[in-house]
Protein backbone atom coordinates (compact mmCIF):
# COMPACT_ATOMS: atom_id res chain seq x y z
CA UNK A 1 0.00 0.00 0.00
CA UNK A 2 1.28 3.52 -0.88
CA UNK A 3 2.04 5.66 2.15
CA UNK A 4 0.19 8.61 0.63
CA UNK A 5 -1.98 9.22 -2.45
CA UNK A 6 -0.37 9.95 -5.79
CA UNK A 7 -1.96 13.41 -5.89
CA UNK A 8 -0.30 14.30 -2.59
CA UNK A 9 3.09 13.21 -3.89
CA UNK A 10 2.61 15.16 -7.13
CA UNK A 11 1.01 18.30 -5.67
CA UNK A 12 1.38 18.62 -1.91
CA UNK A 13 5.07 17.76 -1.60
CA UNK A 14 6.27 20.28 -4.25
CA UNK A 15 3.79 22.91 -3.03
CA UNK A 16 4.91 22.70 0.61
CA UNK A 17 8.56 22.69 -0.51
CA UNK A 18 7.89 25.82 -2.55
CA UNK A 19 6.19 27.53 0.39
CA UNK A 20 9.13 26.74 2.67
CA UNK A 21 11.54 28.11 0.06
CA UNK A 22 9.39 31.26 -0.22
CA UNK A 23 9.40 31.76 3.56
CA UNK A 24 13.19 31.48 3.75
CA UNK A 25 13.54 33.80 0.73
CA UNK A 26 11.31 36.35 2.49
CA UNK A 27 13.56 36.17 5.55
CA UNK A 28 16.61 36.81 3.37
CA UNK A 29 14.90 39.83 1.78
CA UNK A 30 14.02 41.16 5.25
CA UNK A 31 17.64 40.60 6.25
CA UNK A 32 18.89 42.97 3.55
CA UNK A 33 16.38 45.63 4.59
CA UNK A 34 13.71 45.22 1.91
CA UNK A 35 9.99 44.47 2.05
CA UNK A 36 9.30 40.88 0.87
CA UNK A 37 5.62 41.61 0.10
CA UNK A 38 6.54 44.60 -2.06
CA UNK A 39 9.26 42.55 -3.75
CA UNK A 40 6.86 39.72 -4.57
CA UNK A 41 4.25 42.20 -5.84
CA UNK A 42 6.85 43.76 -8.12
CA UNK A 43 7.88 40.34 -9.42
CA UNK A 44 4.28 39.41 -10.20
CA UNK A 45 3.62 42.75 -11.88
CA UNK A 46 6.75 42.60 -14.00
CA UNK A 47 6.50 38.93 -14.99
CA UNK A 48 2.77 38.22 -15.18
CA UNK A 49 0.65 41.37 -15.33
CA UNK A 50 1.83 42.71 -18.69
CA UNK A 51 2.10 40.94 -22.03
CA UNK A 52 5.75 41.97 -22.36
CA UNK A 53 6.49 40.39 -18.99
CA UNK A 54 4.70 37.22 -20.04
CA UNK A 55 6.79 37.26 -23.22
CA UNK A 56 10.00 37.12 -21.21
CA UNK A 57 8.59 34.59 -18.73
CA UNK A 58 7.56 32.24 -21.55
CA UNK A 59 10.88 32.78 -23.33
CA UNK A 60 12.79 31.55 -20.28
CA UNK A 61 10.22 28.82 -19.67
CA UNK A 62 10.77 27.49 -23.21
CA UNK A 63 14.44 26.89 -22.41
CA UNK A 64 13.58 25.20 -19.13
CA UNK A 65 10.92 22.96 -20.70
CA UNK A 66 13.44 21.49 -23.13
CA UNK A 67 16.20 21.03 -20.56
CA UNK A 68 13.75 19.82 -17.90
CA UNK A 69 12.38 17.18 -20.27
CA UNK A 70 15.94 16.15 -21.10
CA UNK A 71 16.74 15.56 -17.44
CA UNK A 72 13.37 13.86 -16.84
CA UNK A 73 13.91 11.28 -19.60
CA UNK A 74 17.28 10.38 -18.10
CA UNK A 75 15.80 10.26 -14.58
CA UNK A 76 13.25 7.66 -15.69
CA UNK A 77 16.15 5.43 -16.75
CA UNK A 78 17.88 6.21 -13.43
CA UNK A 79 20.52 8.27 -15.21
CA UNK A 80 21.58 11.71 -13.96
CA UNK A 81 22.29 13.79 -17.07
CA UNK A 82 24.07 16.93 -15.89
CA UNK A 83 25.30 17.60 -19.42
CA UNK A 84 22.29 19.53 -20.67
CA UNK A 85 24.31 22.74 -20.78
CA UNK A 86 26.92 21.31 -23.15
CA UNK A 87 24.32 19.46 -25.20
CA UNK A 88 22.39 22.70 -25.68
CA UNK A 89 25.60 24.48 -26.71
CA UNK A 90 26.30 21.91 -29.40
CA UNK A 91 22.63 22.00 -30.36
CA UNK A 92 23.17 25.67 -31.12
CA UNK A 93 26.01 24.73 -33.42
CA UNK A 94 23.68 22.38 -35.26
CA UNK A 95 21.12 25.19 -35.64
CA UNK A 96 23.77 27.61 -36.94
CA UNK A 97 25.10 25.24 -39.59
CA UNK A 98 21.60 24.44 -40.82
CA UNK A 99 20.55 28.10 -40.95
CA UNK A 100 23.76 29.45 -42.48
CA UNK A 101 24.51 26.86 -45.13
CA UNK A 102 21.09 25.68 -46.35
CA UNK A 103 19.02 28.19 -48.38
CA UNK A 104 15.64 27.91 -46.70
CA UNK A 105 12.68 29.57 -48.45
CA UNK A 106 10.57 30.03 -45.30
CA UNK A 107 10.88 29.81 -41.53
CA UNK A 108 8.35 26.96 -41.34
CA UNK A 109 10.78 24.74 -43.24
CA UNK A 110 13.87 26.21 -41.59
CA UNK A 111 12.62 25.38 -38.11
CA UNK A 112 12.17 21.73 -39.08
CA UNK A 113 15.71 21.56 -40.43
CA UNK A 114 17.03 23.41 -37.37
CA UNK A 115 15.20 21.03 -35.04
CA UNK A 116 16.86 18.07 -36.75
CA UNK A 117 20.27 19.76 -36.56
CA UNK A 118 19.88 20.80 -32.91
CA UNK A 119 18.58 17.41 -31.77
CA UNK A 120 21.26 15.54 -33.73
CA UNK A 121 24.17 17.56 -32.34
CA UNK A 122 22.78 17.42 -28.80
CA UNK A 123 22.17 13.66 -29.03
CA UNK A 124 25.64 12.97 -30.44
CA UNK A 125 27.20 14.96 -27.62
CA UNK A 126 25.29 12.80 -25.13
CA UNK A 127 26.24 9.59 -26.94
CA UNK A 128 29.83 9.49 -25.72
CA UNK A 129 29.00 9.67 -21.97
CA UNK A 130 26.18 7.18 -22.61
CA UNK A 131 28.58 4.72 -24.24
CA UNK A 132 31.14 5.18 -21.46
CA UNK A 133 28.45 4.50 -18.85
CA UNK A 134 26.94 1.51 -20.67
CA UNK A 135 30.13 -0.20 -21.83
CA UNK A 136 32.90 1.02 -19.53
CA UNK A 137 31.09 1.75 -16.28
CA UNK A 138 32.12 5.41 -16.21
CA UNK A 139 29.74 7.35 -14.00
CA UNK A 140 27.31 9.40 -16.09
CA UNK A 141 27.40 12.34 -13.65
CA UNK A 142 31.16 12.76 -13.99
CA UNK A 143 31.30 12.36 -17.76
CA UNK A 144 28.35 14.61 -18.56
CA UNK A 145 29.53 17.45 -16.34
CA UNK A 146 33.04 17.22 -17.82
CA UNK A 147 31.56 17.31 -21.31
CA UNK A 148 29.98 20.68 -20.49
CA UNK A 149 33.44 22.21 -20.26
CA UNK A 150 34.61 20.42 -23.40
CA UNK A 151 31.53 21.67 -25.27
CA UNK A 152 32.28 25.26 -24.24
CA UNK A 153 35.86 24.91 -25.47
CA UNK A 154 34.77 23.34 -28.77
CA UNK A 155 32.14 26.03 -29.36
CA UNK A 156 34.65 28.79 -28.54
CA UNK A 157 37.14 27.37 -31.05
CA UNK A 158 34.54 26.99 -33.78
CA UNK A 159 33.17 30.51 -33.31
CA UNK A 160 36.55 32.22 -33.12
CA UNK A 161 38.37 30.28 -35.83
CA UNK A 162 35.77 28.88 -38.23
CA UNK A 163 32.40 30.65 -38.19
CA UNK A 164 33.27 34.21 -37.19
CA UNK A 165 32.72 36.67 -40.09
CA UNK A 166 35.82 38.46 -41.47
CA UNK A 167 36.91 41.56 -39.54
CA UNK A 168 34.46 40.80 -36.73
CA UNK A 169 35.78 40.90 -33.17
CA UNK A 170 32.68 39.28 -31.65
CA UNK A 171 32.92 35.48 -31.12
CA UNK A 172 29.66 34.83 -32.94
CA UNK A 173 28.43 33.77 -36.35
CA UNK A 174 26.97 36.07 -38.95
CA UNK A 175 23.28 36.88 -38.62
CA UNK A 176 21.08 34.14 -40.02
CA UNK A 177 19.29 34.84 -43.32
CA UNK A 178 15.88 36.51 -43.07
CA UNK A 179 13.83 33.44 -44.12
CA UNK A 180 15.13 31.51 -41.07
CA UNK A 181 13.97 34.10 -38.53
CA UNK A 182 11.23 32.70 -36.30
CA UNK A 183 8.03 34.69 -35.69
CA UNK A 184 7.91 36.33 -32.27
CA UNK A 185 4.81 36.52 -30.12
CA UNK A 186 4.75 40.24 -30.87
CA UNK A 187 4.44 39.52 -34.59
CA UNK A 188 2.01 36.64 -34.10
CA UNK A 189 -0.50 38.17 -31.69
CA UNK A 190 -0.38 41.95 -32.20
CA UNK A 191 -3.08 43.67 -34.22
CA UNK A 192 -3.44 47.09 -35.76
CA UNK A 193 -5.27 48.24 -32.61
CA UNK A 194 -3.33 46.36 -29.93
CA UNK A 195 0.40 45.72 -29.61
CA UNK A 196 1.18 42.68 -27.46
CA UNK A 197 4.47 41.25 -26.16
CA UNK A 198 6.32 44.44 -27.08
CA UNK A 199 10.08 43.79 -27.12
CA UNK A 200 9.76 40.28 -25.67
CA UNK A 201 11.85 37.47 -27.23
CA UNK A 202 9.19 34.74 -26.87
CA UNK A 203 8.69 33.06 -30.22
CA UNK A 204 7.08 30.13 -31.99
CA UNK A 205 9.55 27.64 -30.48
CA UNK A 206 7.44 27.80 -27.29
CA UNK A 207 4.80 25.75 -29.09
CA UNK A 208 7.44 23.21 -30.10
CA UNK A 209 8.28 22.91 -26.41
CA UNK A 210 4.62 22.13 -25.70
CA UNK A 211 4.64 19.51 -28.46
CA UNK A 212 7.79 18.04 -26.89
CA UNK A 213 5.92 17.71 -23.55
CA UNK A 214 3.14 15.75 -25.23
CA UNK A 215 5.62 13.63 -27.20
CA UNK A 216 7.58 12.71 -24.06
CA UNK A 217 4.34 11.81 -22.24
CA UNK A 218 3.29 9.56 -25.12
CA UNK A 219 6.76 8.01 -25.31
CA UNK A 220 7.06 7.22 -21.61
CA UNK A 221 3.55 5.97 -20.86
CA UNK A 222 2.16 4.77 -24.18
CA UNK A 223 5.00 3.03 -26.01
CA UNK A 224 6.99 -0.15 -25.50
CA UNK A 225 10.25 1.80 -25.42
CA UNK A 226 8.91 4.09 -22.70
CA UNK A 227 7.88 1.09 -20.62
CA UNK A 228 11.35 -0.37 -21.02
CA UNK A 229 12.97 2.90 -19.96
CA UNK A 230 10.79 3.11 -16.83
CA UNK A 231 11.23 -0.58 -16.02
CA UNK A 232 15.00 -0.24 -16.31
CA UNK A 233 14.91 2.80 -14.03
CA UNK A 234 12.84 0.99 -11.41
CA UNK A 235 14.99 -2.15 -11.31
CA UNK A 236 17.93 -2.95 -13.56
CA UNK A 237 18.03 -6.58 -12.44
CA UNK A 238 14.31 -7.10 -13.09
CA UNK A 239 14.63 -5.39 -16.47
CA UNK A 240 17.52 -7.67 -17.43
CA UNK A 241 15.49 -10.69 -16.32
CA UNK A 242 12.69 -9.49 -18.63
CA UNK A 243 15.08 -9.31 -21.57
CA UNK A 244 15.66 -5.54 -21.57
CA UNK A 245 19.23 -4.65 -22.54
CA UNK A 246 20.80 -2.16 -20.09
CA UNK A 247 23.28 -1.01 -22.73
CA UNK A 248 20.54 -0.34 -25.28
CA UNK A 249 18.28 1.51 -22.84
CA UNK A 250 21.13 3.59 -21.43
CA UNK A 251 22.23 4.74 -24.86
CA UNK A 252 18.71 5.36 -26.20
CA UNK A 253 17.60 7.27 -23.10
CA UNK A 254 20.69 9.49 -23.24
CA UNK A 255 20.29 10.08 -26.97
CA UNK A 256 16.72 11.27 -26.42
CA UNK A 257 17.83 13.33 -23.43
CA UNK A 258 20.65 14.98 -25.36
CA UNK A 259 18.37 15.64 -28.33
CA UNK A 260 15.83 17.41 -26.13
CA UNK A 261 18.53 19.56 -24.54
CA UNK A 262 19.85 20.43 -28.00
CA UNK A 263 16.39 21.61 -29.06
CA UNK A 264 16.66 24.45 -26.56
CA UNK A 265 18.87 26.20 -29.12
CA UNK A 266 15.85 26.76 -31.37
CA UNK A 267 14.65 29.31 -28.84
CA UNK A 268 17.91 31.04 -27.95
CA UNK A 269 19.89 30.79 -31.18
CA UNK A 270 17.35 30.84 -34.00
CA UNK A 271 14.47 32.51 -32.18
CA UNK A 272 16.08 35.22 -30.05
CA UNK A 273 19.69 35.97 -31.10
CA UNK A 274 19.22 34.91 -34.78
CA UNK A 275 22.89 33.96 -34.73
CA UNK A 276 25.09 31.66 -32.66
CA UNK A 277 26.84 33.38 -29.75
CA UNK A 278 28.84 32.17 -26.79
CA UNK A 279 27.01 31.60 -23.50
CA UNK A 280 23.57 31.50 -25.15
CA UNK A 281 22.49 28.75 -22.76
CA UNK A 282 22.97 30.98 -19.66
CA UNK A 283 22.78 28.07 -17.23
CA UNK A 284 19.46 26.71 -18.52
CA UNK A 285 20.95 23.21 -18.70
CA UNK A 286 21.49 23.22 -14.95
CA UNK A 287 18.11 24.82 -14.20
CA UNK A 288 16.60 21.88 -16.08
CA UNK A 289 17.70 19.63 -13.22
CA UNK A 290 15.65 21.66 -10.73
CA UNK A 291 12.71 21.76 -13.16
CA UNK A 292 12.73 17.98 -13.54
CA UNK A 293 13.02 17.47 -9.76
CA UNK A 294 10.18 19.83 -8.98
CA UNK A 295 8.05 18.46 -11.82
CA UNK A 296 8.55 14.89 -10.58
CA UNK A 297 9.94 14.01 -14.04
CA UNK A 298 6.43 14.17 -15.50
CA UNK A 299 6.01 16.33 -18.64
CA UNK A 300 3.09 18.30 -17.19
CA UNK A 301 5.00 18.85 -13.96
CA UNK A 302 8.04 19.94 -15.97
CA UNK A 303 5.87 22.46 -17.83
CA UNK A 304 4.53 23.97 -14.58
CA UNK A 305 7.98 24.06 -12.97
CA UNK A 306 9.43 25.70 -16.10
CA UNK A 307 6.79 28.44 -15.90
CA UNK A 308 7.71 28.98 -12.24
CA UNK A 309 11.41 29.31 -13.00
CA UNK A 310 10.62 31.57 -15.96
CA UNK A 311 8.67 33.76 -13.54
CA UNK A 312 11.64 33.79 -11.14
CA UNK A 313 14.03 34.81 -13.91
CA UNK A 314 11.86 37.63 -15.22
CA UNK A 315 10.74 38.69 -11.76
CA UNK A 316 14.34 38.76 -10.65
CA UNK A 317 15.22 41.10 -13.50
CA UNK A 318 12.44 43.44 -12.33
CA UNK A 319 13.76 43.39 -8.77
CA UNK A 320 17.28 44.20 -9.93
CA UNK A 321 15.97 47.09 -12.06
CA UNK A 322 13.62 48.77 -9.61
CA UNK A 323 14.90 47.89 -6.11
CA UNK A 324 18.14 47.51 -4.20
CA UNK A 325 17.68 43.74 -4.19
CA UNK A 326 20.53 42.23 -6.23
CA UNK A 327 19.85 39.97 -9.21
CA UNK A 328 21.87 37.27 -7.45
CA UNK A 329 19.10 36.94 -4.87
CA UNK A 330 17.04 35.09 -7.48
CA UNK A 331 19.86 32.55 -7.65
CA UNK A 332 19.47 32.16 -3.88
CA UNK A 333 15.70 31.63 -4.28
CA UNK A 334 16.31 29.08 -7.04
CA UNK A 335 18.84 27.33 -4.82
CA UNK A 336 16.30 27.17 -1.99
CA UNK A 337 13.67 25.71 -4.34
CA UNK A 338 16.19 23.12 -5.50
CA UNK A 339 17.22 22.42 -1.91
CA UNK A 340 13.70 21.72 -0.70
CA UNK A 341 12.46 19.89 -3.82
CA UNK A 342 15.62 17.82 -4.12
CA UNK A 343 18.02 17.40 -1.24
CA UNK A 344 15.46 18.00 1.54
CA UNK A 345 12.56 16.26 -0.19
CA UNK A 346 12.21 13.72 2.63
CA UNK A 347 11.92 16.52 5.18
CA UNK A 348 8.52 17.30 3.66
CA UNK A 349 7.58 13.83 2.41
CA UNK A 350 8.14 11.89 5.65
CA UNK A 351 5.80 13.99 7.88
CA UNK A 352 3.14 13.92 5.14
CA UNK A 353 3.39 10.15 4.88
CA UNK A 354 2.94 9.86 8.65
CA UNK A 355 -0.13 12.09 8.53
CA UNK A 356 -1.77 10.06 5.75
CA UNK A 357 -0.89 6.78 7.47
CA UNK A 358 -2.45 8.07 10.70
CA UNK A 359 -5.66 8.99 8.86
CA UNK A 360 -5.79 5.51 7.34
CA UNK A 361 -5.38 3.85 10.73
CA UNK A 362 -8.25 5.93 12.11
CA UNK A 363 -10.50 4.98 9.17
CA UNK A 364 -9.74 1.29 9.60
Amino acid sequence: MDRMPAWADAVLVPLISLILAAILSALVIIGIGEDPVAAFTLMVDGALMRSSGWGYTLYYATNFIFTGLAVAIAFHARLFNIGGEGQAMLGGLGVALVCLYIPWPHWSLAILGSAVGAATFGALWALIPAYLQARRGSHIVITTIMFNFIAAAVLNYVLVNLLRPPRSMDPATARFPEPTHLPTFNEMFSTAETVLFRGAPANVSFFLALIACVAVWVLLWHTKLGYQIRAFGESESAAKFAGISPVRITIIAMLISGGLAGLMALNTTQGEAERLVMNATEGAGFIGIAVALMGRSHPFGVFLAAILFGFLYQGGAELALWTNIPRELIVVIQALVILFTGALDNMVRTPLERIFMAFRRKES
